[in-house]
């Protein structure tokens, strides 16, 4: 099964880049499905469809689905918003206030994720195409599984240990109930789901799609989110330029537009190289509906296969005494790395990365770190303990 992501700039046409290529991969005979994690549900306007909490067909092979928030929030998120909203009406809030402040921020985009786990696990797609949130909400949204995982694989055993033996003081002192074994049941089944989420999507089927459009403001930010997706083990295999100027009978007015843009796309085929960067005309109207998505899916892709499975190296590897992590247009400066017992923490730009190293490696001492042709590699000390 392949998974494609396709996230950018808010403003940019990344709804209209991954519709277009889920109606693409439809035509090909592939049963497709196309979820958002982007609350603006932008998708089914796109593809001139009703939303649908269920997978709903909008054209032979293709089916869109608009998550059930709400639904899917009871579901994964039910005991721990239970017990929530139970200590806040216990320490005096109306409930009403209680329901307001116990909604998990992001939980939204949270829960798309996992729904679009049990999709993948159902089996029943050939390929399974996303429209992301705007690039910081979806690198919040990546980086979060990983983070959470630090986390809880070291609070949640001592806090259930700490939990049997202070739970009676909280009662009666503090006066609100401590969690329960199935509060904190419900948070180790998040985690999980959290987790599989992030092995579906850094595996070696599922990949990122850059859109921009041709602006320099635009591509400087493309810029920095392949660096970031990379820090955080996300395949990038290819880059959309959306809205691109046509040269031939340009006016005075297009000329300029044509030129300047002309300038950006030569910086976005050298910054990026050697992803392949596909191109989008300037539509003369919007792309509303499978057939004009079809158009555009032409124009974008051409004869490139864009379901094929993404190639080369993973962004991280680890092999010998040495740790390889793909930091693509990073900036040396922005660069820094640090060590924390057996975690390797890596920072590029605000973006900060928690690695667990492995057993080979947790016990060594740092030997040399150097940022080289767009890959940070860290070298471990050849014996004895760090």
């Amino acid at each position: 099964m392949r998974v494609l992501l396709f996230t950018g700039k808010g403003g940019v046409g990344k709804t209209t880049a991954a519709a277009a290529t889920a109606t693409l991969a439809a035509e090909r005979g592939l049963k497709t499905l196309v979820v958002s994690t982007d609350t603006a549900h932008s998708l089914a306007d796109a593809l001139a469809v009703p939303p649908s909490r269920e997978p709903v067909q909008a054209a032979p092979g293709l089916y869109l689905q608009q998550v059930d928030t709400q639904k899917a929030l009871e579901r994964h998120w039910g005991e721990l918003r239970e017990y929530a909203r139970n200590v806040l009406r216990e320490l005096g809030l109306d409930e009403i206030t209680s329901e307001e402040i116990t909604v998990l921020p992001g939980a939204e985009e949270i829960i798309a994720l996992l729904e679009l786990r049990e999709q993948a696990r159902s089996g029943h797609w050939d390929v399974i195409v996303v429209d992301c949130a705007p690039t910081a909400e979806t690198l919040r949204l990546l980086a979060l599984p990983e983070a959470l995982d630090w986390h809880v694989s070291r609070l949640l055993p001592g806090v259930r240990r700490v939990l049997r033996l202070v739970s009676p003081v909280i009662r009666n002192v503090a006066k609100v109930s401590a969690p329960e074994g199935a509060v904190l049941s419900a948070g180790e089944r998040l985690h999980r789901g959290l987790m599989e989420v992030r092995e579906l999507l850094t595996g070696d089927d599922t990949s990122v799609r850059l859109v921009l459009t041709p602006e320099a403001v635009v591509v400087a930010e493309a810029r920095r989110t392949l660096t970031s997706l990379s820090l955080y083990g996300y395949r990038v295999d290819g880059v959309v330029a959306n809205r691109v100027f046509p040269a031939e009978d340009a006016d005075d007015w297009r000329r300029g537009w044509v030129e300047a843009q002309a300038r950006q796309l030569e910086e976005i085929h050298h910054s990026f190289a050697p992803l392949p960067v596909h191109t989008v005309p300037y539509l003369p109207a919007e792309p509303i509906g499978p057939r004009a998505l079809s158009e555009v899916a032409a124009e974008m892709y051409g004869d490139a296969d864009p379901f094929a499975p993404p190639s080369g190296e993973p962004p991280m590897r680890v092999g010998g005494d040495e740790l390889v992590l793909a930091l693509p247009l990073a900036d040396k400066e922005a660069v820094d790395l640090g060590r924390k017992g057996e975690d390797l923490i890596v920072t590029a730009g605000p973006y900060r990365r928690v690695i667990a190293l492995p057993a080979a490696l947790a016990r060594r001492g740092i030997a040399s770190a150097v940022l080289r042709d767009g890959h940070l590699r860290v070298r471990f000390e050849t014996g004895g303990a760090k």
